[in-house]
């Protein structure tokens, strides 16, 4: 079993992602259902189709996408020839969907919007997390995640082999700059931090110069924010911490630098574009002609 394997993150439950899937069916729907499908499929027909990726990618989201179909109707039978982690090479099959027909076709474009997104952030940030292996520096996401998404969007993340920043502005204190400004310098925005923070919470603050940094050095923070400085002034900043709070590197990364970045010795490299810029993996459901029947004379 690969690293990879070992800490591949746990499925997520459907209480968490069905609301999200609910509201995307409500929205493809709308008022009137189906028009085309209703129009122009008899309600008694039934159909096999697969779901087949055009691209070499990593799955993620297989039962997220799922759900569109069994939502419309519980009764569909899917066969899953795959599971989210796995590697897959374009004309592979991730799952055969057996049912109704119509609701195969009202399903189809929530699903494959689903999983298309969800594939090419776990791709995206397995190509990441290769691209910095052999270093000490891991790969995490942020907060720049689609709005309504962001449950499904930083799993698929970890599917890909990347870790999580904070999942909201809930679960951990990041003082950046515009704090600072608001609290009218670094040392009473931290110390304020430190004494409203439970004994669970860390506190980080960004930095964007080695002033900057050796102040927040002197303050009870748990890790530095590294913004946009070049690898040189990265390097120097990982000297001057010497281990003693985690480095952070953020800011302007690609996936052109990340490897170079990587090589300064920072503990973390965060990623927005692992979402706000990732392009889905082309997915596409083709039904099976033979696999398709009408319903008998007089049913429709």
């Amino acid at each position: 079993m690969s690293t990879f394997e070992r800490t591949h993150p746990a499925p997520l439950l459907p209480l968490l992602y069905e609301p999200m899937v609910r509201r995307a069916l409500e929205e493809d729907l709308g008022r009137a259902g189906d028009l085309t499908t209703d129009s122009v499929v008899p309600p008694g027909a039934t159909a096999r189709a697969a779901l087949v990726t055009r691209q070499l990618g990593c799955v993620a989201g297989l039962e997220v996408g799922l759900s569109a179909f069994t939502m419309l109707d519980p009764s569909i039978s899917i066969t899953r020839t795959t599971r989210d982690g796995h590697m897959v090479a374009p004309g592979d099959s991730l799952a055969v969907i057996v049912g109704a027909a119509r609701t195969i076709l009202s399903g189809e474009r929530v699903c494959l919007n689903l999983l298309g997104r969800l594939c090419g952030i776990a791709t995206t940030a397995r190509a990441a997390v290769e691209a910095v292996r052999g270093t000490h520096a891991r790969i995490t996401g942020t907060r720049k995640t689609t709005p309504g998404l962001r449950i499904v969007e930083k799993y698929a993340k970890r599917v890909g082999g990347a870790l999580n920043h904070r999942f909201g502005l809930d679960d951990g204190v990041l003082i950046k700059d515009n704090h600072i400004v608001a609290a009218g310098g670094l040392k009473p925005a931290v110390l304020r931090a430190r004494a409203a923070a439970g004994h669970m919470v860390k506190i980080e603050v960004e930095v964007d110069t080695l002033e900057q940094l050796d102040e927040a050095l002197t303050l009870p923070i748990d890790a530095v924010l590294l913004d946009n400085m070049p690898p040189d002034m990265l390097r120097e900043a990982v000297r001057r911490v010497d281990g003693r709070v985690i480095t952070e590197a953020s800011g302007g990364i690609t996936p052109d630098t990340v490897a170079e970045v990587a090589a300064t010795g920072v503990d973390m490299i965060s990623l927005g574009w692992l979402t706000h810029s990732v392009p889905v993996l082309d997915i596409g459901l083709d039904f099976d002609p033979t696999g398709t029947r009408k319903p008998p004379s007089g049913l429709d």
